[in-house]
């Protein structure tokens, strides 16, 4: 036996990761084809994964968590060992790699919350005051969804205000 190489009984078919990381099957083989797990073929062609695959499982499913594309966990499990466990200092690279991005979605919840006391934008839930935020349907011409929510202050509409015309102030 080859020592780098884990023995059989270090492996997990995909039905026993599958029950172990909580995913389906179709899951973990889509994750493979974009290169989160890897796993090796028997001659039988089936495919064997190493324990560790739970832990690479474990990480995109907190990446995903975070806000974190599938793109942007796979760039952060490029930088990681991919047959032990990362160390402290590799570990802590991804983690300070994460922190601008976890801090924009926190910023971006912070509005989100900010704003859902307010208007929600055109196909909004305050019909009372979106005849304020939203005269003339100004919403309608910055495009589809709440623009409001989407975009900006609802006092100053998802784009300017016309500045000449009969609507404008």
């Amino acid at each position: 036996m080859i020592a780098n190489r884990p023995s059989r009984h270090d492996l997990l078919t995909i039905g026993q990761l599958s029950e172990r990381s909580g995913l389906a099957t179709s899951a973990l083989r889509y994750y493979e084809r974009l290169g989160l797990i890897h796993a090796t073929r028997t001659t039988g062609n089936q495919r064997r994964y190493t324990r560790g695959t739970l832990r690479r499982i474990a990480f995109v499913r907190a990446a995903q968590r975070v806000g974190l594309s599938l793109d942007e966990a796979k760039v952060a499990l490029d930088r990681l060992p991919e047959h032990r466990a990362p160390s402290g200092r590799e570990w802590d690279g991804v983690a300070e790699s994460w922190q601008s991005r976890i801090d924009e979605q926190i910023a971006e919840l912070e509005r989100l919350k900010a704003k859902l006391t307010g208007c929600i934008g055109c196909g909004c839930l305050s019909l009372t005051r979106c005849g304020l935020y939203n005269a003339a349907d100004r919403a309608a011409a910055a495009g589809p969804g709440a623009r409001y929510l989407l975009t900006r202050d609802p006092a100053t509409g998802p784009e300017p205000a016309p500045t000449d015309g009969p609507d404008s102030v």
